[in-house]
């Protein structure tokens, strides 16, 4: 029987993507949200829902087909009960998650399980024990034919090789480099050497775009802004003006400045219907334009609890490296996530990067006294066309590869030693675990 196009599913804290190997965009984005009946239910992001025991294999009762996901779980929130099953990139309810999946493949991707391999994404340092759950819910409920399980950070690495510079230079596609993983629920910056994770020196940053979201709407509030805004809508309202109106501006003082000269020039109006009464209302947008990102490289604005900015952060990890892949770790910083998608912020990140990097140099020629001069420190921002979904399309490339299957673990190897056998996968040849 041929197989067909392997499944990749990208589950994130926010959204999930899926779609086919070898397309070019995800067939389905929707929020990573499910609505049941169950009760105690939340509609916020409170506290964990407990999950009942059982899978779906074994389950029966009529309340396991009433839930819906994605889009529809949140229209439905009134009268169902919302769950996120992913929190902070792990996977905290999974008997949510696996219905969730279940819906994917079935509902959304018309797919039969069977006939397909899977790429599924992990976040860094995701625990052994979360592998081995994924793999008993895929080879078992699923019955699938096999499965692979990838860092988001290498993927997005794989995702980087569409770049203009690396197309320039086909002969320098490398798994080698920093990656700035920003989606709506966390931030990461992940060290990679030759397709291996330096687990030691990956740092979070409790900085993406749902605290973007939420700050635009403090500072649209500050101004009372929303006044015409209904409540259920001002979250939603305020994430529409950070994703169609934001820039990294190169600096604040300037930037406020020309906006106190010229507001009519570079104030806009946005305009918006409440969801159930369809009643127009518009509000203006001023500083937030440029003040919603500026949390990544001044967090003091935002939050007292954290304080340093991404440049330093990315440094940081970088320093904590093996010093012999350190340039290689500069040269090439893949940025990846919607939360990085705004205007100029490869150009800020570059520009505050290369700042601190030559200072160290400077200082250490003057301390060592030395006639020896340092030839720099290449630092390179690498943004894409793939950027958003960038682990995704990382993954459809990978698994459109032929050898992609000798990677895999396949169903016969899942029932000869059992889901341990997914503490160990292969990267591009090397086994790591």
């Amino acid at each position: 029987m041929a197989l067909l196009a392997p499944i990749i599913l990208d589950n994130g804290t926010g959204y999930s993507k899926i779609g086919f190997a070898g397309n070019s965009d995800p067939s389905f984005v929707f929020p990573t949200a499910i609505a049941t009946r169950e009760q105690g239910a939340t509609n916020t992001r409170g506290p964990a829902v407990p999950a009942k025991p059982g899978n779906l294999a074994s389950k029966r009762g009529i309340e396991d087909l009433d839930f819906f996901i994605g889009d529809e779980a949140v229209a439905n929130s009134k009268t169902y009960g919302l769950h996120y099953p992913i929190r902070h990139g792990l996977i905290d309810n999974w008997d949510h998650m696996e219905r969730y999946w279940e819906q994917c493949i079935f509902k959304y991707l018309r797919a039969e399980p069977e006939d397909h391999y899977f790429l599924l994404t992990e976040p860094p340092l995701n625990p052994p024990e979360n592998r081995e759950m994924t793999a008993e819910i895929f080879f078992e409920t699923f019955n699938i034919q096999g499965l692979y399980i990838a860092v988001q950070a290498v993927l997005a690495l794989a995702a980087s090789w569409t770049s203009k510079s690396a197309q320039a230079r086909p002969g320098e596609r490398t798994l080698t480099g920093t990656v700035i993983d920003s989606g709506d629920g966390v931030t990461h910056v992940i060290p990679v050497a030759e397709g291996y994770v330096i687990g030691s020196a990956i740092k979070h940053i409790p900085i993406a775009g749902r605290d973007i979201s939420q700050f635009v709407l403090n500072l649209m509030r500050e101004r009372g802004e929303t006044t015409t805004i209904p409540p259920e809508d001002q979250l939603r309202v305020a994430g529409k003006v950070k994703e169609d109106y934001s820039y990294v501006c190169q600096d604040i003082v300037k930037e406020f400045r020309k906006y106190d000269e010229e507001p009519y020039k570079y104030f806009v109006r946005y305009d918006g219907e409440h969801s159930v009464t369809k009643r127009k209302y518009s509000v203006d947008v001023g500083y937030e334009r440029f003040l919603a990102p500026e949390i990544f490289f001044n967090p003091e604005i935002y939050s007292s609890d954290f304080l340093t900015p991404l440049p330093e952060v990315v440094d940081g990890v970088i320093q904590q490296s093996p010093i012999d892949v350190r340039r290689g770790l500069y040269k090439n910083i893949v940025l990846s996530g919607g939360s990085t998608m705004f205007d100029h912020f490869g150009q800020r990140l570059k520009r505050d990067l290369k700042k601190l990097v030559d200072q160290r140099i400077e200082a250490s020629e003057v301390s060592s006294k030395s006639a020896m001069r340092s030839t720099g420190v290449e630092v390179n921002v690498i943004s894409h066309k793939r950027q958003r979904y960038a682990v995704w399309y990382g993954g459809a490339l990978l698994a459109s590869l032929p050898d992609f299957y000798s990677y895999c673990h396949t169903k016969a190897q899942y029932e000869e030693v059992g889901p341990s056998i997914c503490r160990r996968y292969q990267i591009f040849g090397s086994a790591t675990s």
